[in-house]
């Protein structure tokens, strides 16, 4: 059986869909191919990096990259939305997708304050996205 497409997408691909690719990789890499790419790509944010590290992934070698990068150009099966923005301007139909998901998550690029504090922000949107991608993983087994 061929391995699905799933295309994660939000507003800068620099933090929220980076975390989910690297975590369907780690996760569902036997049964989906996963990708990533923003809206309005603003390259990859070094604390996504950072938070990554943290949980086993290293994502350094990864880069922001535009829905212009996949669209008519690779088949994608699943299109998954990780914020309200990409949910509004992601084509409503993608070509060869069958299936649409939004998972709203908050940007932790946008919090402010200390490093200590960002840090913590970008942790708990990491730990939210490990989970649902989990979740999402057991709920397409059954």
């Amino acid at each position: 059986m061929d391995k699905q497409r799933v295309l994660f997408l939000c507003t800068g691909n620099s933090a929220r869909s980076q975390m989910a690719e690297a975590f369907l990789h780690k996760y569902g890499g036997d049964r989906f191919e996963a990708y990533s790419a923003g809206i309005e790509p603003k390259g990859l944010n070094p604390l996504t990096i950072k938070v990554m590290a943290e949980a086993g992934l290293d994502i350094s070698a990864c880069r922001s990259k535009g829905i212009e990068e996949y669209l008519g150009k690779l088949p994608i099966q699943i299109v998954i939305t990780l914020c309200d923005d990409a949910d509004k301007e992601c084509p409503a139909v993608w070509p060869g997708a069958a299936t649409r998901l939004h998972w709203a998550f908050e940007d932790p690029a946008a919090t402010e304050g200390s490093l200590e504090k960002r840090m913590a922000k970008f942790r708990q949107v990491r730990d939210q996205i490990e989970h649902r991608v989990e979740d999402w993983l057991k709920e397409s087994a059954d």
